[in-house]
C-alpha cells in the first residue's frame, strides 16, 4: 500500500503544478478577449485566429483543470445529501461514484477522444475558417485531459482505500476551499503588504 499511497501522492502534485500553471491561460483568454473587442470595436477589424485562440484557451483550462479540481475535491456533488451520513459512508460512496462512474466514463471518453486526436495530428488539421488556426493541438487536449482525470481518479480511490484501511488522514481529500473567514484574513494582509 505504501507504493500506491506514494503513487497517489505523485499524481496529486502533477495535477497541483498543472493546475496552477493553467490558471495563466484564464488571464491570457480575457486578456485577448478584451482586445479582440477593442480592435473590432473601435478600429472595426477582426480575426478568425485571434477568436479562435479563445476557444483553444477555454479547452485547455476546462480539459486541464478538471483533474485539479477532482484533486481539491470541489467537482460537483450532492453535499445536501451526503453530508448527513458518517464519514466513512462518504467515503464508501465516494468510492463507489469513482469506481463505477467516474473511471468507466473517463476511459470510455479516451477510448474515443484518442483516435480522434490522433487522426487531427495525422492530418495536420487546419481551422476551415479563413485565418483560423491548426486544430489538432486543441484535440489533443481531450486525451491528455482525460488521462490526467483517470490519474486523478485512481489517486482519489486510493486515498480513500487508504483511509478505510486507516492510513490516510480524512484531510488528504477533503475541500481545500478557504473558508469566508480565511479568505477575509487572507485579502486583509494582501492589502496590508501593498
Amino acid at each position: 500500500m505504501s507504493f500506491l499511497l506514494s503513487l497517489s501522492r505523485f499524481i496529486d502534485s502533477l495535477n497541483e503544478k498543472i493546475g496552477h500553471g493553467i490558471s495563466w491561460a484564464l488571464l491570457l483568454a480575457v486578456l485577448i478577449c478584451t482586445g479582440n473587442a477593442v480592435v473590432r470595436y473601435v478600429f472595426n477589424m477582426s480575426s478568425n485566429g485571434w477568436l479562435e485562440i479563445q476557444w483553444y484557451l477555454f479547452a485547455a483550462i476546462f480539459l486541464l483543470a478538471t483533474s485539479y479540481t477532482l484533486r481539491r475535491n470541489e467537482h460537483v456533488r450532492i453535499d445536501v445529501i451526503v453530508s448527513h451520513f458518517s464519514k466513512r459512508t462518504q467515503v464508501w460512496i465516494d468510492l463507489i461514484g469513482f469506481i463505477v462512474f467516474l473511471m468507466p466514463a473517463t476511459l470510455l471518453i479516451l477510448y474515443y477522444g484518442a483516435p480522434y486526436a490522433w487522426i487531427s495530428i495525422q492530418n495536420q488539421e487546419v481551422s476551415s475558417n479563413a485565418g483560423g488556426l491548426i486544430v489538432w493541438p486543441v484535440k489533443l487536449l481531450i486525451p491528455v485531459g482525460f488521462v490526467l482525470l483517470a490519474l486523478q481518479g485512481i489517486s482519489e480511490i486510493i486515498k480513500r482505500i487508504g483511509y478505510l484501511k486507516g492510513l490516510v488522514p480524512a484531510s488528504a481529500f477533503e475541500k481545500q476551499a478557504a473558508t469566508p473567514e480565511e479568505e477575509i484574513a487572507a485579502i486583509k494582509a494582501a492589502n496590508q503588504i501593498n
